[in-house]
């Protein structure tokens, strides 16, 4: 009788497996087009940040309890969460700007 059978069983297939779908993902990357993508990111530009808003408040109201809390790191971390959402905000508000500026322009 084998000590290992139940190893050897499980281990049969499994390489295998595990490498075609890395093939696939690499393939697929490769065929993507992440390269096209204007300034080079790899967002999607159609996401939705209808709430940077709220984000903004959330982000420095999580900063200033933590802050109060006496962690002056973590408070710094939610600070520049709060400073990235806010950037976006003004991304978002000079295209609405120039969007009708060019409609009615």
């Amino acid at each position: 009788m084998r000590q290992f059978k139940n190893n050897q069983k499980r281990n049969r297939n499994r390489g295998l497996q595990d490498r075609s779908f890395k093939r696939v993902n690499e393939i697929s990357r490769l065929n993507s087009d992440f390269g096209n993508r204007e300034n080079g990111f790899r967002r999607k530009q159609n996401r939705n940040n209808g709430n940077v808003e709220k984000l903004i408040i959330k982000y420095n109201e999580l900063a200033r309890e933590a802050l109060s809390n006496g962690d002056k790191i973590l408070s710094e971390n939610y600070y520049q969460y709060a400073d990235h959402f806010l950037r976006i905000s003004l991304e978002q508000k000079e295209r609405t700007k120039e969007k009708t500026q060019n409609i009615s322009g």
